[in-house]
């Protein structure tokens, strides 16, 4: 790519994990359009698709599709053979390939929800672990009950950094139609999603090196957004990291540890700290507990992520054809 700065190494920028990003939605709402728009290419064979596929999880990296048992056992599967890959007993598939997006999170294509031959336990079991959800839902039949049954029992910390895409909206041919349910979706999921954006994935992928055509297909106001939430994600990953390393120095459980009853550490009250008597007559000082540490833009800017990861070239138009402000 001409006139950008070369990315930096990515295993000397990538964290100890990469933030975990699942895409989901009912049965052909463009889930796996929207993998490969991220990808800029198909991950699976051309007859292949993750619908009837245990979830595929996307990593950075060459090498074999392995499939994951649920007891942890990993057994090499030839790509072309993934669709033979049983449902029951398997975790994930995990798919390591070259893409931009993923030297900085991973992406986790899951089933649909709404399928009645798979038990919902399939995709549920994959996500343990994710960061965030990218929801799509399809704009001629937005935001059903199963859609909503199935995302109230998602984690709140989830729910608060995902965002939801109306797909297809395409097919809604009038401007009355647009508005009227892009209103009723943005009330009824109102303080569930961090944003919501309407946007058609085929003419996102058409207008790839359009700048007008994938501004009108949605695509560019969602990728911004995207970037930013890695942005913020990946700060967090770090911090969860350390965080973990410093209460393992120390001998106790870091973030998301579980203590050998099965409880998670985070839900466990902290041990009371021994407090030692002041000898008489001397002065006792407070003891000054620092606020916990809050993750703002200024940590992972937006302008210093888009040098990080070329987000511009990533899957869309070259930045000097989009002249946007970094803001």
């Amino acid at each position: 790519m001409t006139g950008m700065p070369p990315l930096p190494d990515p295993e000397a920028a990538a964290p100890a994990r990469r933030p975990r990003i699942a895409i989901m939605g009912e049965f052909s709402v463009g889930k796996s359009t929207l993998s490969n728009l991220l990808l800029g290419a198909r991950a699976l064979p051309e007859k292949v698709t993750a619908t009837r596929l245990s979830p595929v999880w996307l990593t950075e990296g060459d090498g074999p599709a392995v499939r994951v048992a649920l007891d942890g056992t990993e057994t090499e599967v030839p790509l072309a053979d993934i669709a033979s890959v049983p449902v029951d007993g398997t975790r994930h598939i995990r798919l390591p390939m070259r893409a931009e997006i993923l030297k900085h999170c991973d992406l986790i294509d899951l089933p649909g929800i709404s399928d009645p031959n798979m038990d919902p336990e399939v995709w549920r079991r994959a996500l343990d672990g994710v960061d965030m959800v990218l929801w799509c839902t399809h704009a001629t039949q937005a935001w059903r009950r199963s859609e909503d049954a199935v995302w109230n029992d998602m984690p709140e910390a989830v729910r608060a950094r995902s965002l939801l895409l109306v797909t297809r909206f395409d097919k809604l041919t009038t401007e009355r139609d647009r508005a009227r349910v892009l209103h009723r979706v943005a009330t009824e999921t109102a303080g569930r999603f961090r944003a919501v954006f309407p946007v058609s994935l085929t003419r996102a992928r058409a207008g790839r090196a359009d700048a007008k055509a994938w501004h009108d297909s949605g695509a560019e106001e969602f990728s911004d957004h995207l970037l930013d939430l890695i942005g913020e994600l990946s700060g967090a990953v770090e911090e969860e990291a350390e965080a973990a390393a410093a209460a393992e120095a120390i001998g106790a459980p870091g973030p998301g540890a579980r203590t050998a009853a099965g409880t998670d550490a985070d839900d466990l009250p902290p041990p009371p700290a021994p407090r030692a008597a002041p000898a008489a007559g001397s002065p006792v000082t407070p003891r000054r507990v620092p606020p916990p540490r809050r993750l703002t833009r200024t940590d992972v800017s937006h302008a210093k992520h888009r040098r990080l990861c070329n987000w511009g070239g990533l899957f869309g138009p070259e930045p000097q054809a989009r002249q946007r402000p970094v803001r």
